[in-house]
């Protein structure tokens, strides 16, 4: 697929440049251009097509809500381990409308994720040629075509397209904001921002930046004062409730995946944060330089207030805010361990955007008198559209060749793989009911399916570790082993292993005995820890599975 995908751009990139003129005289050619684009866009997007590990946790929710249990990982147990609350709802209704098996939820949800990645690449689109056009001046629709192949080389967005995670759906929303707000829209840009909120955690400093935006738009009296309360009315409309139901249903207000990651210290947290936006600015480094020029453009270019002009530069302004909010959200969360930079994928298609459309009010692209008549150029020559497609050919490149992101997406179906088969296999040998303590709670848990207990060891879909302890610790072990009580522990966290281990941990030690089983005709192991009284006949359920040979250690 990597072929495809610079095949692909290659056959964008002599299209864009070699027919400039006419992308920007007709529409017919326009819409050839956006087409290609958005192929290329999908190309991009196959490359890296794998889901991750972390969407199979959310899976695990949406198949119980859909299965009639409720928004849980485990039924009877109301707590938020899931990370996106609007993703689960769609991912749960795809569920529930097409019925199916396992498999049901898994292509959807990554038939959506693409879906939502190309209607980004469209988004850009039309949001510069809508700030162009609130400038006035010379027409410049190709503009649109610049930033929506700029958006199609984001490599973090098309990483997570065909993911299983809510990536491309967050990038997609906070884009629609600001089409909303060009439209003049605030009502409609609050219930985006809502959505943005239910989507990601980072939504709710979108959305308050927009909102101080639209406040001093209106104190400027570039905007009038209603605009500032609609958008807040259209956002209470949808959060209000969501957030009374949300403290209702699990009794708090935030997810045990930000409360883990709030637990770490700030300075560790800052440091962490630190390198991920360090790692992506060298990754999207013509990008960020692009930004720099362009905010040293509006630094240096104003224009009267209440003028159209103005009103076009502020937006862009918004543009270039939204992303240093995203930017400096992330930072202080402390990134992932992700590949891809996955929580900064707004930031290239914002900076995209902001770029395009401040070359696009600029005097540039600007009606200017001319004292003798001359034929009528193609805006910047053809000096916009090779820089467009060179930087897209950039990320396309640094994706799927450095910072070991390809290797690492690809390493995702394997673990994933193995830790389904595991899943298969405890789900199938064992009763219903049975709980079982794991660290891989993605893969795992959603094949094992409902019928197994599952305990999170790392605390993301448990109340006690998630908010209290943290795994590894004496409490925390304690609690699993007094209170849970799990009759297995799967000691793989990242699939099978490549030799037999017999050691147990000594939180367990006494209360349990390990036992390691052999992938038959391989040479790939695990190994578990069953409670001592019901040992032998647990081995002998997970020994009547053909796949898997029971090894007694010595």
């Amino acid at each position: 697929m990597e072929l495809a995908a610079a095949g692909a751009w290659f056959v964008l990139a002599v299209f864009v440049v070699g027919a400039w003129d006419r992308i920007e005289s007709r529409r017919s050619w326009r819409r050839a251009a956006l087409g290609l684009t958005m192929l290329f866009s999908l190309a991009h997007q196959l490359v890296f097509a794998t889901v991750a590990d972390e969407a199979y946790l959310t899976f695990r929710y949406a198949s119980n809500v859909a299965d009639g249990y409720g928004p849980v990982f485990n039924p009877g147990e109301r707590v938020e381990g899931y990370s996106s609350f609007l993703w689960l709802v769609l991912v749960a209704l795809t569920r529930a409308a097409f019925g199916g098996d396992e498999t049901t939820i898994v292509v959807g949800s990554c038939v959506i994720g693409v879906l939502c990645a190309l209607g980004s690449v469209y988004a850009a689109n039309v949001l510069v040629n809508r700030i162009v056009a609130i400038r006035g001046g010379r027409a410049a629709p190709a503009l649109g075509v610049v930033a929506a192949v700029l958006t199609a080389g984001v490599s973090s967005l098309a990483v997570y397209g065909a993911s299983g995670v809510e990536t491309s759906l967050f990038v997609l929303l906070v884009l629609s904001v600001c089409v909303a707000l060009t439209a003049d829209r605030p009502v409609v840009a609050g219930v985006l921002a809502a959505f943005a909120v239910m989507t990601r955690p980072e939504g709710a400093f979108v959305a308050l930046a927009v909102l101080l935006w639209l406040l001093l738009a209106a104190l400027r009296r570039s905007a009038t004062g209603w605009a500032p309360l609609g958008y807040a009315l259209g956002a209470a409309v949808l959060l209000v409730p969501w957030m009374v139901w949300r403290v209702t249903y699990y009794g708090h207000l935030v997810s045990n995946a930000v409360e883990l990651a709030g637990r770490t210290e700030t300075g560790k947290r800052l440091a962490a944060g630190w390198d991920y936006v360090a790692g992506f600015a060298s990754g999207y480094l013509a990008l960020v330089l692009l930004a720099v020029l362009t905010v040293g453009y509006l630094l240096t270019n104003r224009h009267a207030e209440g003028s159209p002009a103005a009103k076009a530069r502020s937006l862009v302004w918004l543009l270039l805010a939204l992303a240093a909010v995203q930017t400096g959200a992330v930072l202080f969360a402390g990134g992932e361990s992700l590949p891809g930079w996955r929580l900064l994928a707004p930031v290239p298609p914002l900076i995209a955007v902001a770029v395009t459309a401040a070359y696009g009010i600029s005097g540039q692209a600007a009606n200017r008198p001319s004292p003798r008549p001359r034929p009528r150029d193609p805006v910047g020559g053809r000096a916009v559209p090779l820089i467009a497609v060179a930087v897209s050919g950039l990320s396309l490149l640094a994706g799927v060749t450095q910072h070991d992101v390809l290797p690492t997406v690809r390493q995702w179906a394997v673990v994933g793989d193995e830790l389904g088969e595991l899943g298969d296999w405890l789900g199938g040998a064992l009763p219903a009911g049975t709980v079982v303590g794991s660290h891989a709670g993605g893969a795992f848990a959603y094949r094992a399916g409902p019928g197994l207990t599952v305990v999170d060891l790392d605390g993301r879909t448990d109340e006690y570790i998630g908010r209290t302890g943290k795994a590894g610790e004496a409490d925390v072990d304690h609690y699993v082993v007094v209170q849970r009580i799990p009759n297995v522990i799967v000691g793989a966290a990242d699939g099978y292993e490549s030799r037999k281990r017999c050691g147990i941990s000594p939180a367990y030690a006494g209360l349990y005995e390990v036992a390691t089983f052999r992938r038959l005709g391989t040479e790939q192991w695990v190994a578990l820890s069953l409670r001592r009284p019901q040992a032998d006949s647990l081995i002998e359920r997970l020994g009547s599975d053909p796949r898997f040979e029971y090894q007694p250690c010595a």
